[in-house]
């Protein structure tokens, strides 16, 4: 298996690492020829509109939107803007997830936090159902489409992960904390 990376700006380098970790061959996607056979693609966290503007910049918007219409795609913090069909804020987006994001929902840097979330659609019952969430200034998911299914809600209710079909979405951090299960359960989307 062959995952890329988009290795445009951000925490591209964790996600590297954690799929070399796990047995995966790992691609830093940088150009449309970096694309070429992979089976699924990470968009990590970063600076959602830094992404995108470095994504249209390198033709990387169209190509990325056809690979989403058969294989894999996940973006984490910023790379959940960057998939995200709505971010009340005018930056270039892929828009291929039906969900409306908000960005820095938490506030600035000081607010970052971590917290242990609940994900019980993913995690067998033999397995702990909770992961150590890193959030550093993170979105939040405001609104799901009736093709998203959420995964996981902080305390309060509100949406932190969510799926629709092949994409996935996580306002956080997964790749910082040594928790390799999303990087696992996000294999299994292309199957």
């Amino acid at each position: 298996m062959k995952m890329g990376v988009l290795a445009l700006q951000g925490d591209f380098a964790e996600h590297v690492r954690i799929l070399e970790q796990i047995g995966v061959t790992a691609v830093e996607v940088r150009l449309p020829l970096d694309l070429a056979d992979i089976d699924g693609l990470i968009i990590p966290g970063g600076e959602s509109t830094t992404i995108g503007k470095l994504a249209v910049r390198f033709g990387l918007m169209k190509p990325i939107r056809q690979l989403a219409s058969t294989k894999p795609v996940w973006g984490t913090c910023a790379g959940a803007i960057f998939l995200a069909r709505d971010a009340r804020h005018s930056q270039p987006m892929l828009g291929l997830m039906d969900i409306a994001i908000k960005r820095n929902a938490f506030g600035r840097q000081a607010e970052s936090f971590e917290t242990d979330i609940e994900v019980p659609e993913i995690f067998t019952a033999e397995d702990s159902r909770s992961v150590h969430a890193v959030f550093i200034r993170a979105p939040l998911i405001e609104s799901v489409g009736a093709d998203v299914k959420v995964l996981a809600r902080l305390s309060d209710g509100r949406i932190v992960a969510a799926r629709q079909h092949n994409l996935l979405a996580t306002a956080f951090h997964p790749e910082l904390t040594g928790d390799d299960r999303f990087h696992r359960y996000f294999l299994t989307l292309g199957r």
